[in-house]
């Protein structure tokens, strides 16, 4: 990594963002997730999302042709949750407990907030493309503190307003 790109990554992490987990099925009904930190809303009418997703992800042509996709908004107490959906792994569904979605995505129930997405649109943007969805449905607890990253590690808001 040049010391360009490095220096532009330190300065884009004091920028604080919420944790998730984005998941859809593979052509094949398999299960498909990966953690990301790069959504945002988009619009409320009509309600929009987006996420960036790598072209060098593992799961990029997977979601790249699907036609739908959950976002998974974790809690504080998702890390470990969060870790084990960053690793490029086939196997990332052992052992892992999910229901299935009315748009037959995998979802946790026990994350912060849920959202049922349909493909709305795809941009390319350099080494990514960003995934534009359309909310279908959305559930979510109303209580709890986000999982954050920050600085590259994760963060809790208590601590982000000590370092200030």
């Amino acid at each position: 990594m040049s010391d360009d790109v490095r220096k532009f990554r330190d300065a884009l992490g004091n920028f604080a963002t919420g944790v998730t987990i984005i998941t859809t099925m593979s052509d094949d009904g398999e299960p498909i997730g990966l953690t990301a930190n790069s959504f945002s809303s988009v619009s409320l009418d009509p309600p929009l999302v987006l996420f960036c997703l790598g072209r060098e992800s593992y799961s990029f042509g997977h979601f790249e042709n699907s036609e739908h996709f959950v976002i998974n908004i974790l809690g504080a107490d998702q890390q470990e949750q969060s870790n084990h959906f960053a690793r490029p792994s086939t196997d990332k569904w052992n052992d892992i407990t999910y229901d299935v979605c009315d748009n037959g995505c995998p979802a946790f129930r026990n994350a912060l907030a849920i959202f049922e997405c349909a493909k709305h649109d795809v941009h390319d943007a350099g080494d990514h493309i960003i995934i534009v969805g359309r909310v279908e449905s959305f559930e979510h607890k109303g209580e709890g503190d986000p999982l954050l990253y920050y600085r590259g590690r994760y963060a809790q808001i208590a601590q982000i307003a000590e370092d200030g």
